[in-house]
């Protein structure tokens, strides 16, 4: 079997691949994302950008692997927003999300020797409800500082899931990783039995 690589701190990345019985290293890359953001890109576009970069430059120290980059890029009202440097920019991301639609964009690549060899992109519509300031209030003392590792600081797999009352899309992708597309494709480079 072929030796795979995750390129992401990610824990939601590593639990579903874990889940899934594959096996990885894991090899955070460190990319400035700020610069590929400074494009005026597409969310799907960006977080594929992004995927790549991730995938090649772990695969510079690990040529021999294959390995895998994904990202995810949250869309709202035309714009591409950024994590939340802090629990007050994430109170004010999520008053302004609360009640309205936006896109999550989810990219994965595949890399090796240096080389993209797959890539796979996936979007998904949210909606929030209204919620109460006071359940807003109580979302962020919960589950606190760790929501600044999720773009949209919401885990659907945790109490997340309570900020919403419409998903269109793929509930793996909104994890963080469009997994059904990336286990065949990890079938197809010998790294899980076909």
């Amino acid at each position: 079997m072929t030796a795979l690589v995750l390129a992401s701190a990610s824990a939601a990345r590593a639990a579903l691949l874990r889940a899934a019985g594959v096996p990885f290293a894991i090899d955070p890359a460190q990319i400035d994302e700020e610069r590929a953001k400074a494009g005026r890109l597409s969310a799907l576009e960006l977080s594929a950008e992004l995927a790549g970069q991730k995938a090649l430059a772990v695969s510079a120290r690990h040529p021999d692997a294959l390995v895998l980059g994904a990202d995810q890029v949250l869309e709202f009202e035309g714009e591409n927003v950024s994590k939340s440097r802090d629990m007050s920019e994430l109170s004010a991301l999520l008053q302004k999300l609360r009640g309205r639609r936006h896109k999550l964009a989810t990219a994965a690549a595949l890399a090796r020797g240096g080389s993209i060899l797959w890539r796979h992109g996936d979007e998904a519509s949210l909606c929030m409800r209204h919620f109460s300031d006071a359940f807003l209030e109580h979302y962020l003392a919960r589950e606190g500082k760790t929501l600044l590792s999720s773009v949209g600081g919401y885990r659907l797999e945790g109490s997340g899931v309570q900020l919403f009352d419409r998903i269109e899309g793929d509930y793996f992708s909104i994890l963080g990783l469009p997994l059904l597309p990336v286990l065949g494709a990890l079938r197809e480079q010998g790294v899980i039995a076909s």
